[in-house]
């Protein structure tokens, strides 16, 4: 507050003048004043006495001084509650500050809270314990165990079908653990009319087969010979040796005549194994039609492109086979957990087992004997 050079005995001596009578030009050619400080004084401090001025700048003062106070406290509190919501304080830090302010400053539950920035219900609600994802974490290990190259959504629905927790809680687990596979780029391709593939309505209708081929440690080739089910995607059989020919392909299918029938309709590629009049000759003698894609248009047989795509990513690119009998072995016991247990996206995440049973009212298969 601006100081005066005239005391408060003297403020209240002159307007004391005024109310003497004396006229006010006179008196403040007395003093050195100015009308408008005179009227200002007489506004202000008139009727009262000198003790009265005295007391009520003192109050001004202290009020002035409890405005910086209260100004640089709220600076603080500001400050201070935007530096915790700014700071990625955890709930369970949060609830140790409140404490502390309950403890030491004697503050109520919902004051701390406020100055903290947490609510009453996350004060109040117990924090997890550290051991409730342990079941979580040994089940995904489990399963990644056995399926190394299975993704995320793979392995939730697989658990999911026995033991219904949130896909939210798992992925949490699954990032926190690094599981994450490197997302392959999407190839540029030119635009190019969609063909649907049309879905077979009943087992044993349309049948797709296919060659692979691989090395084992020692670098000696060998080729899988591979035959699906379209109407549920179940593997039928993989036929595996160094050398597969036409002949070998009859006995194949012998086998699979006598365990559940042919197909109506075989859809191959235009391999020679295939082509082989006396393949061809044994399919038209037991009523099966083959179906050859278009040359270099590989979409047309997607089912089992599709299952070719899995059966490396899962098996043959994942292990290093010292001999035939090392495939043999690890596809078999794949064949049975790809039509048992590894959930389908195309068939609503059921396996073909599961889908083949599902949708077995609706169809006329029948396992010949």
């Amino acid at each position: 507050m601006k100081k005066t050079r005239f005391t408060e005995n003297q403020i209240i001596a002159i307007l004391k003048e005024g109310e003497a009578g004396i006229q006010v030009k006179e008196i403040c050619r007395t003093h050195g004043i100015s009308d408008a400080t005179y009227y200002n004084w007489r506004s202000k401090y008139g009727g009262m006495s000198a003790s009265d001025l005295k007391r009520l700048k003192e109050t001004e003062q202290e009020l002035s001084q409890l405005k910086r106070m209260y100004a640089d406290i709220a600076l603080e509190n500001r400050a201070l509650k935007d530096l915790i919501e700014k700071k990625p304080l955890r709930p369970p830090d949060k609830r140790e500050a409140v404490t502390y302010l309950i403890a030491e400053h004697r503050m109520s539950v919902q004051r701390s809270c406020r100055c903290v920035g947490l609510s009453r219900a996350a004060y109040y609600r117990q924090p997890a314990t550290k051991d409730r994802d342990v079941e979580v974490v040994d089940a995904l290990n489990s399963v990644l165990d056995k399926h190394p190259r299975w993704g995320f959504w793979k392995c939730w629905k697989y658990l999911y079908k026995r033991h219904r927790w949130n896909h939210k809680r798992v992925y949490r687990i699954y990032c926190k653990l690094n599981l994450n596979q490197k997302r392959q780029a999407k190839k540029r391709l030119p635009k190019r009319v969609q063909q649907p593939l049309l879905v077979p309505l009943q087992p044993n209708q349309v049948w797709s087969a296919d060659f692979m081929s691989d090395s084992l440690y020692a670098g000696r080739r060998f080729r899988t010979f591979n035959v699906i089910d379209d109407f549920n995607r179940e593997l039928l059989h993989i036929e595996i040796d160094t050398s597969i020919t036409g002949k070998r392909l009859i006995r194949v299918f012998e086998r699979l005549r006598l365990e559940r029938g042919l197909p109506e309709m075989l859809r191959t590629d235009n391999g020679p194994e295939f082509l082989s009049g006396e393949f061809i000759a044994w399919a038209e003698e037991h009523g099966m039609t083959i179906q050859y894609i278009q040359p270099g248009k590989p979409n047309q047989n997607a089912y089992i492109e599709r299952f070719n795509k899995t059966y490396r990513n899962e098996v043959l690119d994942l292990y290093l086979f010292r001999n035939l009998n090392e495939v043999r072995e690890t596809t078999y016991w794949w064949k049975i957990e790809y039509n048992e247990q590894r959930p389908h996206d195309s068939l609503g995440d059921l396996t073909p087992a599961e889908y083949l049973s599902k949708n077995a009212g609706n169809s006329t298969f029948q396992l010949s004997t």
